[in-house]
Protein backbone atom coordinates (compact mmCIF):
# COMPACT_ATOMS: atom_id res chain seq x y z
CA UNK A 1 0.00 0.00 0.00
CA UNK A 2 1.41 3.25 -1.40
CA UNK A 3 1.72 6.22 0.98
CA UNK A 4 1.30 9.86 0.76
CA UNK A 5 4.04 12.30 1.00
CA UNK A 6 2.06 15.37 2.81
CA UNK A 7 4.95 17.41 2.53
CA UNK A 8 5.72 17.05 -0.94
CA UNK A 9 2.21 17.62 -1.65
CA UNK A 10 2.45 20.93 0.46
CA UNK A 11 5.47 22.53 -1.38
CA UNK A 12 4.19 21.34 -4.87
CA UNK A 13 1.28 22.80 -4.41
CA UNK A 14 2.97 26.32 -2.38
CA UNK A 15 5.24 26.30 -5.91
CA UNK A 16 2.64 26.54 -8.02
CA UNK A 17 0.53 29.04 -5.36
CA UNK A 18 3.83 31.37 -5.53
CA UNK A 19 3.77 30.98 -9.80
CA UNK A 20 -0.01 32.22 -10.34
CA UNK A 21 0.59 35.07 -7.63
CA UNK A 22 3.51 36.33 -10.30
CA UNK A 23 1.39 35.98 -13.28
CA UNK A 24 -1.40 38.04 -11.39
CA UNK A 25 1.33 40.35 -10.42
CA UNK A 26 2.64 40.91 -13.87
CA UNK A 27 2.76 44.03 -15.75
CA UNK A 28 1.90 42.27 -18.82
CA UNK A 29 -1.94 40.62 -18.53
CA UNK A 30 -1.68 37.64 -19.18
CA UNK A 31 -3.71 36.60 -22.42
CA UNK A 32 -0.76 38.39 -23.69
CA UNK A 33 2.04 37.05 -22.00
CA UNK A 34 0.96 33.57 -23.32
CA UNK A 35 0.58 34.65 -26.89
CA UNK A 36 3.75 36.39 -26.94
CA UNK A 37 6.17 34.56 -24.71
CA UNK A 38 5.28 31.03 -23.73
CA UNK A 39 3.28 30.12 -26.91
CA UNK A 40 6.54 30.72 -29.06
CA UNK A 41 8.57 28.66 -26.54
CA UNK A 42 6.23 25.83 -26.65
CA UNK A 43 6.73 25.78 -30.29
CA UNK A 44 10.22 25.83 -30.74
CA UNK A 45 10.17 22.83 -28.54
CA UNK A 46 7.84 20.82 -30.94
CA UNK A 47 9.84 22.18 -33.88
CA UNK A 48 13.50 20.51 -32.19
CA UNK A 49 11.93 17.26 -31.48
CA UNK A 50 10.46 17.34 -34.97
CA UNK A 51 14.20 18.03 -36.41
CA UNK A 52 15.63 15.33 -33.79
CA UNK A 53 13.20 12.82 -36.02
CA UNK A 54 13.10 13.94 -39.40
CA UNK A 55 16.49 14.31 -39.72
CA UNK A 56 17.42 11.30 -37.54
CA UNK A 57 20.45 12.81 -35.58
CA UNK A 58 22.14 10.73 -33.43
CA UNK A 59 21.42 10.95 -29.88
CA UNK A 60 24.57 12.80 -29.00
CA UNK A 61 23.54 15.56 -30.85
CA UNK A 62 19.61 15.23 -30.26
CA UNK A 63 19.62 14.95 -26.90
CA UNK A 64 20.91 18.36 -26.48
CA UNK A 65 18.41 19.73 -29.12
CA UNK A 66 15.28 18.22 -27.20
CA UNK A 67 16.83 19.50 -23.81
CA UNK A 68 17.08 22.95 -25.29
CA UNK A 69 13.25 23.16 -25.89
CA UNK A 70 12.04 21.86 -23.16
CA UNK A 71 14.24 24.18 -21.41
CA UNK A 72 12.87 27.46 -23.46
CA UNK A 73 9.37 26.55 -22.40
CA UNK A 74 10.34 25.99 -18.83
CA UNK A 75 11.97 29.30 -18.61
CA UNK A 76 8.93 31.06 -20.20
CA UNK A 77 6.84 29.72 -17.53
CA UNK A 78 8.68 30.07 -14.28
CA UNK A 79 10.40 33.57 -15.57
CA UNK A 80 7.56 36.05 -14.05
CA UNK A 81 8.40 33.97 -10.74
CA UNK A 82 11.88 35.13 -11.46
CA UNK A 83 11.43 38.47 -12.02
CA UNK A 84 9.09 38.95 -8.91
CA UNK A 85 11.57 37.00 -6.82
CA UNK A 86 14.65 39.37 -8.08
CA UNK A 87 12.51 42.61 -6.85
CA UNK A 88 11.74 41.07 -3.84
CA UNK A 89 15.32 40.39 -3.47
CA UNK A 90 16.54 44.00 -4.47
CA UNK A 91 13.92 45.39 -1.91
CA UNK A 92 15.14 42.80 1.06
CA UNK A 93 18.86 44.24 -0.40
CA UNK A 94 18.05 48.05 -0.30
CA UNK A 95 15.57 48.34 2.41
CA UNK A 96 17.98 49.82 5.46
CA UNK A 97 19.36 51.92 2.82
CA UNK A 98 15.80 53.44 1.80
CA UNK A 99 14.40 53.14 5.64
CA UNK A 100 17.32 56.00 6.51
CA UNK A 101 16.88 58.12 3.74
CA UNK A 102 13.31 58.37 4.25
CA UNK A 103 14.05 59.01 7.42
CA UNK A 104 16.20 61.88 6.67
CA UNK A 105 13.89 63.30 4.06
CA UNK A 106 11.16 63.20 6.88
CA UNK A 107 12.83 65.44 9.39
CA UNK A 108 13.25 68.34 6.87
CA UNK A 109 10.88 70.88 5.59
CA UNK A 110 9.76 69.43 2.35
CA UNK A 111 5.68 68.13 2.18
CA UNK A 112 4.68 64.80 2.34
CA UNK A 113 4.55 62.88 -1.15
CA UNK A 114 8.24 65.11 -2.20
CA UNK A 115 9.43 62.63 -0.22
CA UNK A 116 8.34 59.94 -2.06
CA UNK A 117 9.07 62.00 -5.25
CA UNK A 118 12.58 62.25 -4.18
CA UNK A 119 13.17 58.23 -3.60
CA UNK A 120 11.50 57.55 -6.68
CA UNK A 121 14.06 59.20 -8.58
CA UNK A 122 16.71 56.86 -6.71
CA UNK A 123 17.75 54.41 -9.28
CA UNK A 124 19.82 52.48 -7.25
CA UNK A 125 16.98 51.90 -5.01
CA UNK A 126 15.51 49.85 -8.03
CA UNK A 127 12.56 48.23 -7.27
CA UNK A 128 11.92 50.34 -3.99
CA UNK A 129 12.52 53.11 -6.55
CA UNK A 130 10.00 51.88 -9.14
CA UNK A 131 7.38 51.10 -6.19
CA UNK A 132 7.74 55.31 -4.78
CA UNK A 133 6.92 55.69 -8.16
CA UNK A 134 3.94 54.04 -8.36
CA UNK A 135 2.73 55.60 -5.06
CA UNK A 136 3.94 59.06 -6.50
CA UNK A 137 1.75 58.33 -9.63
CA UNK A 138 -1.44 57.34 -7.56
CA UNK A 139 -1.64 60.64 -5.80
CA UNK A 140 -0.57 63.15 -8.66
CA UNK A 141 -2.70 61.22 -11.63
CA UNK A 142 -5.29 59.73 -9.67
CA UNK A 143 -6.05 62.46 -7.03
CA UNK A 144 -5.95 59.22 -4.20
CA UNK A 145 -4.74 60.68 -0.71
CA UNK A 146 -1.58 59.14 0.27
CA UNK A 147 -2.91 56.82 2.79
CA UNK A 148 -5.00 55.09 0.15
CA UNK A 149 -1.95 55.01 -2.38
CA UNK A 150 0.14 53.28 0.04
CA UNK A 151 -2.52 50.52 1.33
CA UNK A 152 -3.28 49.92 -2.23
CA UNK A 153 0.28 49.80 -3.07
CA UNK A 154 0.76 47.50 0.64
CA UNK A 155 -2.10 44.90 -1.64
CA UNK A 156 0.14 45.12 -4.98
CA UNK A 157 3.50 44.37 -3.92
CA UNK A 158 5.16 41.25 -3.88
CA UNK A 159 7.54 41.99 -0.74
CA UNK A 160 6.09 40.98 2.34
CA UNK A 161 8.54 43.40 3.79
CA UNK A 162 7.70 46.16 1.93
CA UNK A 163 4.08 45.27 2.66
CA UNK A 164 3.28 45.53 6.08
CA UNK A 165 5.91 48.70 6.19
CA UNK A 166 3.08 50.79 3.91
CA UNK A 167 0.13 49.21 5.86
CA UNK A 168 1.45 50.36 8.90
CA UNK A 169 2.70 54.11 7.18
CA UNK A 170 -0.91 54.44 5.98
CA UNK A 171 -2.76 53.52 9.09
CA UNK A 172 -0.29 56.24 11.10
CA UNK A 173 -0.60 58.85 7.94
CA UNK A 174 -4.66 58.39 8.23
CA UNK A 175 -4.40 58.95 11.87
CA UNK A 176 -3.00 62.22 11.84
CA UNK A 177 0.81 61.06 13.33
CA UNK A 178 3.61 62.89 12.06
CA UNK A 179 5.68 60.56 9.18
CA UNK A 180 8.83 61.67 11.14
CA UNK A 181 7.53 60.53 14.35
CA UNK A 182 6.13 57.07 12.84
CA UNK A 183 9.78 56.52 10.82
CA UNK A 184 11.77 57.18 14.18
CA UNK A 185 10.08 54.29 15.91
CA UNK A 186 10.11 51.81 13.13
CA UNK A 187 13.97 52.20 12.86
CA UNK A 188 14.31 49.61 15.30
CA UNK A 189 12.13 47.25 14.69
CA UNK A 190 13.38 47.65 10.71
CA UNK A 191 17.23 47.48 11.59
CA UNK A 192 16.71 44.71 13.62
CA UNK A 193 14.97 42.89 11.24
CA UNK A 194 17.87 43.84 8.42
CA UNK A 195 20.34 42.22 11.64
CA UNK A 196 18.21 38.74 11.32
CA UNK A 197 18.20 38.50 7.32
CA UNK A 198 21.85 39.15 7.28
CA UNK A 199 22.75 37.12 9.58
CA UNK A 200 20.52 34.20 8.08
CA UNK A 201 22.70 35.05 4.66
CA UNK A 202 25.24 34.36 6.68
CA UNK A 203 23.84 31.00 8.02
CA UNK A 204 23.14 30.25 4.35
CA UNK A 205 26.66 31.09 3.35
CA UNK A 206 27.91 28.69 5.78
CA UNK A 207 25.82 25.71 4.86
CA UNK A 208 26.99 26.42 1.19
CA UNK A 209 30.52 26.62 2.34
CA UNK A 210 30.08 22.97 3.81
CA UNK A 211 28.18 22.18 0.27
CA UNK A 212 31.44 23.42 -1.70
CA UNK A 213 33.69 21.42 0.47
CA UNK A 214 31.84 17.72 0.18
CA UNK A 215 31.29 18.46 -3.66
CA UNK A 216 34.93 19.31 -4.40
CA UNK A 217 36.21 16.53 -2.98
CA UNK A 218 33.89 13.86 -4.46
CA UNK A 219 34.94 15.94 -8.13
CA UNK A 220 39.08 15.45 -7.25
CA UNK A 221 38.20 12.09 -6.18
CA UNK A 222 36.46 11.32 -9.57
CA UNK A 223 39.51 13.19 -11.21
CA UNK A 224 41.43 11.02 -9.31
CA UNK A 225 39.87 8.06 -10.88
CA UNK A 226 39.95 9.18 -14.49
CA UNK A 227 43.99 10.00 -14.23
CA UNK A 228 44.46 6.02 -13.19
CA UNK A 229 41.39 4.11 -14.83
CA UNK A 230 42.95 4.33 -18.46
CA UNK A 231 45.64 2.52 -17.20
CA UNK A 232 43.11 -0.47 -16.28
CA UNK A 233 40.97 -0.28 -19.16
CA UNK A 234 42.35 1.32 -21.93
CA UNK A 235 40.09 4.36 -22.50
CA UNK A 236 41.78 7.31 -23.68
CA UNK A 237 43.32 9.31 -20.97
CA UNK A 238 43.26 12.65 -22.45
CA UNK A 239 39.81 12.77 -22.97
CA UNK A 240 38.74 10.79 -20.02
CA UNK A 241 40.44 13.66 -17.61
CA UNK A 242 39.80 16.80 -19.58
CA UNK A 243 35.95 15.93 -19.27
CA UNK A 244 36.40 15.75 -15.61
CA UNK A 245 38.67 18.73 -15.69
CA UNK A 246 35.72 20.68 -17.55
CA UNK A 247 33.53 19.25 -15.06
CA UNK A 248 35.58 20.30 -11.87
CA UNK A 249 35.65 23.62 -13.34
CA UNK A 250 31.68 24.04 -13.82
CA UNK A 251 30.97 22.27 -10.32
CA UNK A 252 33.22 25.19 -8.88
CA UNK A 253 31.77 27.89 -11.28
CA UNK A 254 28.17 27.05 -10.21
CA UNK A 255 29.32 27.22 -6.64
CA UNK A 256 30.64 30.92 -7.07
CA UNK A 257 27.46 31.92 -8.64
CA UNK A 258 25.74 29.92 -5.39
CA UNK A 259 27.62 32.15 -3.32
CA UNK A 260 27.40 35.02 -5.41
CA UNK A 261 23.44 34.74 -4.95
CA UNK A 262 23.03 34.15 -0.95
CA UNK A 263 25.76 36.74 0.60
CA UNK A 264 24.35 39.57 1.20
CA UNK A 265 24.63 42.37 -0.64
CA UNK A 266 26.89 44.89 1.34
CA UNK A 267 29.75 46.06 -1.42
CA UNK A 268 32.80 48.06 0.41
CA UNK A 269 33.75 50.46 -2.57
CA UNK A 270 32.37 53.31 -3.91
CA UNK A 271 32.82 53.01 -7.88
CA UNK A 272 33.28 56.29 -8.76
CA UNK A 273 36.81 56.52 -10.74
CA UNK A 274 36.81 60.28 -12.47
CA UNK A 275 35.97 61.86 -9.65
CA UNK A 276 38.65 63.46 -6.40
CA UNK A 277 41.79 61.22 -5.57
CA UNK A 278 39.59 58.21 -5.85
CA UNK A 279 42.12 55.27 -4.10
CA UNK A 280 41.84 52.92 -6.78
CA UNK A 281 43.64 55.85 -9.05
CA UNK A 282 46.51 54.63 -6.94
CA UNK A 283 46.42 51.26 -8.22
CA UNK A 284 46.90 51.75 -11.54
CA UNK A 285 50.25 52.01 -12.11
CA UNK A 286 50.72 48.79 -10.23
CA UNK A 287 47.81 47.27 -12.09
CA UNK A 288 50.27 47.70 -15.81
CA UNK A 289 53.18 46.91 -13.98
CA UNK A 290 51.75 43.59 -12.87
CA UNK A 291 50.11 43.04 -15.90
CA UNK A 292 53.26 43.45 -18.00
CA UNK A 293 55.55 41.70 -15.62
CA UNK A 294 53.11 38.85 -16.30
CA UNK A 295 53.10 38.98 -19.76
CA UNK A 296 56.69 38.96 -20.04
CA UNK A 297 56.93 35.95 -17.76
CA UNK A 298 54.42 34.29 -19.32
CA UNK A 299 56.35 34.60 -22.59
CA UNK A 300 59.78 33.60 -21.19
CA UNK A 301 58.12 30.70 -19.48
CA UNK A 302 56.75 29.55 -22.91
CA UNK A 303 59.89 30.21 -24.62
CA UNK A 304 61.81 28.11 -22.20
CA UNK A 305 59.47 25.16 -22.21
CA UNK A 306 58.89 25.09 -26.20
CA UNK A 307 62.76 25.15 -26.55
CA UNK A 308 63.36 28.59 -28.31
CA UNK A 309 65.68 30.19 -24.95
CA UNK A 310 69.10 28.44 -24.34
CA UNK A 311 67.72 26.89 -21.03
CA UNK A 312 66.86 23.37 -20.08
CA UNK A 313 63.31 22.69 -19.84
CA UNK A 314 63.24 21.08 -16.65
CA UNK A 315 65.48 23.67 -14.69
CA UNK A 316 62.53 24.24 -12.84
CA UNK A 317 59.49 21.20 -11.79
CA UNK A 318 56.70 22.40 -14.07
CA UNK A 319 54.08 23.47 -11.47
CA UNK A 320 56.72 25.89 -10.23
CA UNK A 321 57.12 27.04 -14.09
CA UNK A 322 53.40 27.55 -14.18
CA UNK A 323 53.09 29.71 -10.84
CA UNK A 324 55.68 32.45 -11.84
CA UNK A 325 54.01 34.17 -14.46
CA UNK A 326 51.23 34.91 -12.46
CA UNK A 327 53.07 36.19 -9.68
CA UNK A 328 53.75 39.54 -11.03
CA UNK A 329 49.96 40.31 -10.37
CA UNK A 330 50.56 40.23 -6.36
CA UNK A 331 52.19 43.80 -6.84
CA UNK A 332 48.35 45.40 -7.89
CA UNK A 333 46.74 42.69 -5.83
CA UNK A 334 48.02 43.68 -2.64
CA UNK A 335 48.05 47.22 -3.16
CA UNK A 336 44.23 47.37 -3.72
CA UNK A 337 44.06 45.03 -0.50
CA UNK A 338 45.95 47.83 1.50
CA UNK A 339 43.58 50.39 0.21
CA UNK A 340 40.61 48.05 0.86
CA UNK A 341 41.44 48.18 4.34
CA UNK A 342 41.95 51.56 4.46
CA UNK A 343 38.19 52.32 3.17
CA UNK A 344 37.22 49.76 6.03
CA UNK A 345 39.16 52.01 8.88
CA UNK A 346 37.73 54.89 7.36
CA UNK A 347 34.34 53.46 7.71
CA UNK A 348 34.92 52.80 11.03
CA UNK A 349 35.36 56.29 12.01
CA UNK A 350 32.53 58.05 9.88
CA UNK A 351 29.61 56.80 12.45
CA UNK A 352 31.59 59.04 15.48
CA UNK A 353 32.30 61.82 12.92
CA UNK A 354 28.67 62.25 11.51
CA UNK A 355 27.26 62.29 14.98
CA UNK A 356 30.30 64.71 16.00
CA UNK A 357 29.03 67.20 13.36
CA UNK A 358 25.79 66.87 13.89
CA UNK A 359 25.74 67.75 17.31
CA UNK A 360 28.37 70.91 16.75
CA UNK A 361 26.72 72.12 14.17
CA UNK A 362 23.29 71.70 16.26
CA UNK A 363 24.67 73.59 19.06
CA UNK A 364 26.26 76.40 17.21
CA UNK A 365 23.97 77.07 14.49
CA UNK A 366 26.60 77.41 11.63
CA UNK A 367 27.44 76.34 8.27
CA UNK A 368 29.02 72.89 7.81
CA UNK A 369 32.69 74.35 6.71
CA UNK A 370 32.50 76.39 9.97
CA UNK A 371 31.69 73.35 11.99
CA UNK A 372 34.71 71.35 9.79
CA UNK A 373 37.24 74.07 11.00
CA UNK A 374 37.52 72.52 14.35
CA UNK A 375 36.79 69.16 13.75
CA UNK A 376 39.19 68.79 11.49
CA UNK A 377 41.69 68.80 13.93
CA UNK A 378 40.10 65.96 15.90
CA UNK A 379 42.06 62.62 14.89
CA UNK A 380 39.66 60.66 13.05
CA UNK A 381 42.02 58.06 12.30
CA UNK A 382 42.14 57.25 8.48
CA UNK A 383 39.38 59.64 7.74
CA UNK A 384 41.31 62.70 9.30
CA UNK A 385 43.22 63.64 5.98
CA UNK A 386 39.57 63.56 3.80
CA UNK A 387 37.83 65.34 6.24
CA UNK A 388 40.68 68.15 5.90
CA UNK A 389 40.44 68.23 2.40
CA UNK A 390 36.42 68.19 2.84
CA UNK A 391 36.67 71.77 4.85
CA UNK A 392 39.42 72.90 2.20
CA UNK A 393 36.46 72.63 -0.44
CA UNK A 394 34.28 73.94 1.58
CA UNK A 395 36.62 77.26 2.56
CA UNK A 396 36.70 78.08 -1.09
CA UNK A 397 33.37 78.22 -1.82
CA UNK A 398 33.04 74.56 -3.56
CA UNK A 399 29.57 73.87 -4.27
CA UNK A 400 28.46 71.12 -1.06
CA UNK A 401 26.97 68.77 -2.80
CA UNK A 402 30.13 68.50 -5.49
CA UNK A 403 32.60 68.97 -2.23
CA UNK A 404 30.64 66.08 -0.67
CA UNK A 405 30.60 63.62 -3.56
CA UNK A 406 34.49 64.24 -3.66
CA UNK A 407 34.67 63.80 -0.37
CA UNK A 408 33.18 60.13 -0.60
CA UNK A 409 35.25 59.72 -3.72
CA UNK A 410 38.24 59.89 -2.09
CA UNK A 411 37.42 57.74 1.09
CA UNK A 412 36.14 54.86 -1.65
CA UNK A 413 33.54 54.00 0.61
CA UNK A 414 30.10 52.78 -0.49
CA UNK A 415 28.56 53.50 2.94
CA UNK A 416 30.04 56.69 3.41
CA UNK A 417 28.71 57.74 -0.14
CA UNK A 418 24.98 56.58 0.77
CA UNK A 419 25.18 58.07 4.05
CA UNK A 420 27.09 61.30 2.99
CA UNK A 421 24.67 62.10 0.36
CA UNK A 422 21.81 62.05 3.09
CA UNK A 423 22.70 64.10 5.16
CA UNK A 424 24.12 66.64 2.57
CA UNK A 425 20.33 66.31 1.38
CA UNK A 426 18.67 66.64 5.20
CA UNK A 427 21.14 69.59 5.80
CA UNK A 428 19.62 71.34 2.03
CA UNK A 429 16.08 70.74 3.05
CA UNK A 430 16.29 72.79 6.62
CA UNK A 431 16.77 69.14 8.37
CA UNK A 432 18.03 68.99 12.29
CA UNK A 433 21.93 68.34 12.15
CA UNK A 434 21.74 66.61 15.55
CA UNK A 435 19.03 63.95 14.38
CA UNK A 436 20.59 63.56 11.27
CA UNK A 437 23.67 62.47 12.79
CA UNK A 438 22.25 60.61 15.36
CA UNK A 439 20.22 58.26 12.84
CA UNK A 440 22.75 58.36 10.33
CA UNK A 441 25.34 57.28 12.93
CA UNK A 442 23.45 54.45 14.31
CA UNK A 443 22.19 52.67 11.18
CA UNK A 444 25.81 52.85 10.15
CA UNK A 445 27.11 51.33 13.39
CA UNK A 446 25.07 48.56 12.91
CA UNK A 447 25.77 47.70 9.29
CA UNK A 448 29.85 47.61 10.78
CA UNK A 449 28.61 45.31 13.22
CA UNK A 450 27.42 43.02 10.59
CA UNK A 451 30.96 43.25 8.76
CA UNK A 452 32.37 42.05 11.33
CA UNK A 453 30.36 39.22 10.92
CA UNK A 454 30.64 38.71 7.42
CA UNK A 455 34.96 38.59 7.97
CA UNK A 456 34.58 35.81 10.52
CA UNK A 457 32.64 34.03 7.70
CA UNK A 458 34.90 35.18 4.80
CA UNK A 459 38.17 34.09 6.80
CA UNK A 460 36.48 30.81 7.22
CA UNK A 461 35.94 30.38 3.29
CA UNK A 462 39.40 31.21 3.11
CA UNK A 463 41.31 28.28 5.38
CA UNK A 464 38.66 25.42 3.51
CA UNK A 465 39.85 27.03 -0.03
CA UNK A 466 43.43 26.72 1.16
CA UNK A 467 43.15 23.76 2.74
CA UNK A 468 40.71 21.90 -0.32
CA UNK A 469 43.26 23.53 -3.02
CA UNK A 470 46.37 21.99 -1.06
CA UNK A 471 44.38 18.29 -0.91
CA UNK A 472 42.91 18.06 -4.00
CA UNK A 473 46.29 18.98 -5.93
CA UNK A 474 47.96 16.13 -3.58
CA UNK A 475 45.63 13.26 -4.36
CA UNK A 476 45.50 13.95 -8.55
CA UNK A 477 49.45 14.24 -8.35
CA UNK A 478 49.65 10.87 -5.94
CA UNK A 479 47.28 9.15 -8.97
CA UNK A 480 49.75 10.65 -11.69
CA UNK A 481 52.93 9.49 -9.78
CA UNK A 482 50.99 5.83 -9.51
CA UNK A 483 51.14 5.60 -12.94
CA UNK A 484 54.44 6.47 -13.97
CA UNK A 485 54.82 4.19 -11.21
CA UNK A 486 52.97 1.20 -13.71
CA UNK A 487 54.38 2.60 -16.72
CA UNK A 488 57.62 2.29 -15.61
CA UNK A 489 57.22 -1.36 -14.05
CA UNK A 490 55.78 -2.35 -17.38
CA UNK A 491 58.69 -0.88 -19.19
CA UNK A 492 61.25 -2.54 -17.23
CA UNK A 493 59.81 -6.05 -17.74
CA UNK A 494 61.29 -8.05 -20.10
CA UNK A 495 57.60 -9.62 -21.31
CA UNK A 496 55.62 -9.91 -24.67
CA UNK A 497 53.45 -6.81 -24.93
CA UNK A 498 51.03 -9.35 -25.99
CA UNK A 499 51.05 -10.95 -22.48
CA UNK A 500 50.50 -7.66 -21.07
CA UNK A 501 47.84 -6.16 -22.59
CA UNK A 502 45.08 -7.58 -20.82
CA UNK A 503 46.60 -6.42 -17.34
CA UNK A 504 47.37 -2.79 -18.42
CA UNK A 505 47.33 -0.17 -21.28
CA UNK A 506 49.68 2.18 -21.05
CA UNK A 507 50.36 2.91 -24.97
CA UNK A 508 48.33 5.61 -25.48
CA UNK A 509 48.95 7.03 -22.28
CA UNK A 510 51.40 10.70 -22.40
CA UNK A 511 52.22 11.68 -18.45
CA UNK A 512 52.80 15.12 -19.65
CA UNK A 513 49.85 15.97 -21.09
CA UNK A 514 48.12 15.02 -18.04
CA UNK A 515 50.25 17.21 -16.08
CA UNK A 516 49.48 20.06 -18.20
CA UNK A 517 45.84 19.25 -17.44
CA UNK A 518 46.38 18.99 -14.44
CA UNK A 519 48.81 22.37 -13.93
CA UNK A 520 45.42 23.74 -15.47
CA UNK A 521 43.16 22.77 -13.19
CA UNK A 522 45.51 23.93 -10.48
CA UNK A 523 44.89 27.72 -11.99
CA UNK A 524 41.88 27.36 -12.50
CA UNK A 525 41.10 27.11 -9.07
CA UNK A 526 42.88 29.01 -7.78
CA UNK A 527 41.34 31.98 -10.53
CA UNK A 528 37.58 30.83 -9.51
CA UNK A 529 38.45 30.28 -5.31
CA UNK A 530 40.15 33.82 -5.26
CA UNK A 531 36.73 35.14 -6.99
CA UNK A 532 34.65 33.12 -4.16
CA UNK A 533 36.44 34.89 -1.94
CA UNK A 534 35.76 38.86 -3.24
CA UNK A 535 32.21 37.75 -3.74
CA UNK A 536 31.74 36.27 -0.55
CA UNK A 537 33.53 39.28 0.89
CA UNK A 538 32.08 42.00 -1.49
CA UNK A 539 35.75 43.43 -1.85
CA UNK A 540 37.18 44.75 -4.76
CA UNK A 541 38.20 41.78 -7.50
CA UNK A 542 41.96 43.37 -7.69
CA UNK A 543 42.16 42.48 -4.60
CA UNK A 544 41.72 38.89 -5.22
CA UNK A 545 45.11 38.70 -6.84
CA UNK A 546 46.75 38.24 -3.67
CA UNK A 547 44.99 34.67 -3.32
CA UNK A 548 44.79 33.93 -7.04
CA UNK A 549 48.87 34.35 -6.46
CA UNK A 550 48.58 32.40 -3.05
CA UNK A 551 46.56 29.73 -4.42
CA UNK A 552 48.74 29.08 -7.57
CA UNK A 553 51.65 28.81 -5.62
CA UNK A 554 49.76 26.29 -2.94
CA UNK A 555 48.89 24.09 -5.57
CA UNK A 556 52.11 24.21 -7.31
CA UNK A 557 53.91 23.82 -4.01
CA UNK A 558 52.04 20.65 -3.44
CA UNK A 559 52.15 19.21 -6.75
CA UNK A 560 56.12 19.82 -6.22
CA UNK A 561 56.35 18.22 -2.92
CA UNK A 562 53.93 15.34 -3.62
CA UNK A 563 56.24 14.11 -6.26
CA UNK A 564 59.31 14.51 -4.33
CA UNK A 565 58.04 12.33 -1.49
CA UNK A 566 56.40 9.70 -3.55
CA UNK A 567 59.25 9.11 -5.52
CA UNK A 568 61.02 9.32 -2.18
CA UNK A 569 58.91 6.12 -1.13
CA UNK A 570 59.12 4.24 -3.89
CA UNK A 571 62.75 4.12 -4.44
CA UNK A 572 63.26 3.16 -0.45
Amino acid sequence: MSTANPSGDINARTMLSSVREAYRRMEMSVRRYVLLIVLPSLLFMVGSVAVVFVVGLPLTIGGPVILLGVFAVFAALVYPKAVQDRRRKQIRQRFHLFLTHITVLSMTNINRIEIFRTLAEEEEYQALAEEMGYLVALVDTWNQSLDDSARMRARQVNSPLLSDFLERLAYTVGGGQQISEFLIDEQDSIIQQYVIRYEADLNKLDVMKELYLSMMLSTAFVLVFAIVLPVLVGINPTVAVGGVIFMFVVVQAGFVYAIHAVSPYDPVWYIQETAGDYPLQRARPALVAGGVLSLVAFVVVGGILLGYLPVKSDVLPLPVMAAIPVTPLLIPGWLVRHEEKKVKERDSEFPSFIRALGAVESVKQTSTGNVLESLRRKDFGALTHNIDNLYKRLAMRVDSSRSWSLFAAETGSYLIQKFGDMYVEGRRMGGDPKMLGQVISRNQSEVLKLREQRQQATTTLIGVLYGLTAASVFSFFVGLEVVEMLMSIVSDMDLQASQMSFLLSTEQYDVQTIEYLLILTIVFNAMLSSIMVRVADRGHILSGYVHFVALTWTGALTAVITKIAVDALISV
